[in-house]
């Protein structure tokens, strides 16, 4: 059964102009109306408002800014959720997934944290993850698939977090391969996969998604401010955090089993066509010391890189730093 405070919150969201009674709540729960009324007051202390409406009921006025686990379930309806945990602060959600798979937790698993103290980025990198309304997350599969399997994993993820911006947001975001996620030619967000394989398959992938939601370019440390954006700063409005964290849920959900299934194939090329930001552009890739120039010209059935270098030479890469222009560094 799901928690109590979960299946209050639920109900109050459900769509409907009349409010939810307390007599209707203690009878769904099975306890008293004084015992709803007090997990009411406790929800209040988290940063709920609640209208209660003589002889009616009551009404949800106002939920809270930050990451509430018992909302995002209670978004989720009645979705079945793996296992999930929502966190104050961590110092990256990748590696506090690698220490509950060493300790033995179940997966699937979630993990969101409203703050990281050392989020992780591509080649080691430290990705910007103060408290501020953004989106840490780590979602942690056991897919016994080939290796081979995962070549286009992160892509076939970063698009589907595409659309998800696109119709949630109502932006038209795009992917910078392989694994950022750009509005208006601003990083909003960053993908970084990682695996544990065994010698014929792999063991667990851990997918982790930083995301800017509501944290304001005025926020960000200074050399941050002119490539950074967020979804907040894009539509000039908040987000919705806990209910977007519900529907990303959902979406990664439901990209992994087709990834796991193969029907994603159907999906990938038209979507990598519409969120490819790269496709005929000049671009920069940095692979270890060398450096490459040319047009990029989308990529193969494998997720590398098409550079065309040269009249009549096309290049593939399977991993490096991309940067638009020729002349970048």
């Amino acid at each position: 059964m799901l928690p109590i405070d979960v299946i209050i919150l639920r109900e109050l969201l459900a769509p409907g102009p009349e409010p939810v009674s307390g007599t209707r709540l203690a009878k769904l729960l099975g306890i008293s109306r004084v015992a709803v009324w007090a997990h009411l007051q406790k929800l209040v202390t988290q940063g709920f408002v609640f209208e209660a409406i003589h002889a009616r009921g009551y009404r949800l006025t106002k939920t809270p800014a930050t990451l509430h686990a018992a909302l995002i379930r209670a978004h989720l309806a009645r979705q079945r959720v793996p296992n999930f945990v929502c966190l104050e602060s961590v110092d990256s959600t990748n590696s506090e997934a690698e220490r509950r798979l060493a300790a033995g937790e179940a997966v699937p698993l979630i993990i969101l944290a409203r703050a990281q103290t050392q989020g992780r980025g591509r080649r080691g990198r430290i990705w910007h993850s103060a408290a501020n309304g953004n989106l840490y997350s780590t979602f942690v599969f056991r897919p016994q698939l080939e290796p081979a399997r995962l070549q286009d994993f992160t892509l076939w993820m970063g698009l589907n977090v595409c659309e998800l911006v696109a119709n949630f947001c109502k932006l038209q975001p795009g992917l910078k391969w392989p694994n950022d996620l750009l509005i208006d030619g601003r990083k909003a967000g960053g993908m970084l996969t990682e695996a544990r394989v065994d010698a014929d398959h792999v063991r667990d992938l851990i997918f982790g998604l930083g995301l800017n939601v509501n944290s304001r370019s005025a926020d960000l440390p200074p050399d941050l401010r002119r490539t950074a954006t967020s979804l907040a700063d894009a539509t000039g409005a908040p987000v919705d955090l806990n209910r977007f964290a519900a529907a990303l849920i959902g979406r990664i959900a439901g990209a992994y089993a087709q990834f796991v299934n193969g029907t994603y194939q159907e999906k990938f090329k038209p979507w990598w066509e519409h969120y490819d930001i790269l496709r005929g552009k000049a671009v920069t890739l940095l692979q270890g010391t060398r450096m490459v120039h040319g047009v990029a010209s989308g990529i193969d059935a494998e997720g590398s890189l098409l550079i065309k270098t040269g009249p009549g030479t096309e290049e593939r890469f399977r991993a490096g730093e991309v940067t638009l222009g020729k002349n970048a560094s």
